[in-house]
């Protein structure tokens, strides 16, 4: 398999969008992802912002229920995961090109602020079964 995975450091130019797929209802989120390189001028001792690229992140089980719970437009985020380029047609009929990002990992950017992490219920447990005395006699009786 010979997938390009990436790893962003960008800032959500949207809201996590949160929808369920298929028959087995599972969840999938997406966003957008906005990536403004930085570079800095040695000669003026200057920074100067590059051109932003844009992403559509998706992100699929738990990881979408986790994105759609803890990303918020504006945040500064890392995202890793497969790239891929996409090109389709407007309704113009004039050829579009994205670049989307399957995620793999999504967490804060630390360098850009703090975060509190929560870990996420566990799904219950299901009960023991309650053991029936006579059933039991019975069965090592049988034995």
């Amino acid at each position: 398999m010979n997938d390009t995975t990436v790893t962003l450091q960008g800032w959500l130019g949207s809201n996590v969008t949160l929808r369920r797929a298929g028959a087995s209802d599972v969840p999938v989120a997406s966003f957008r992802l906005a990536c403004t390189p930085r570079r800095y001028h040695r000669a003026t001792d200057t920074w100067s912002d590059g051109e932003t690229q844009w992403y559509t992140v998706t992100a699929w089980r738990g990881l979408a229920t986790n994105c759609d719970r803890s990303l918020r437009r504006g945040d500064a985020v890392v995202v890793h995961g497969r790239l891929d380029a996409t090109t389709w047609k407007n309704r113009d009929g004039e050829p579009v090109f994205t670049l989307e990002v399957e995620a793999t990992f999504v967490g804060h950017d630390l360098n850009r602020g703090t975060t509190t992490f929560v870990r996420p219920p566990r799904p219950a447990a299901a009960a023991e079964p309650v053991r029936d005395p006579d059933r039991v006699a019975d069965a090592e009786a049988a034995a």
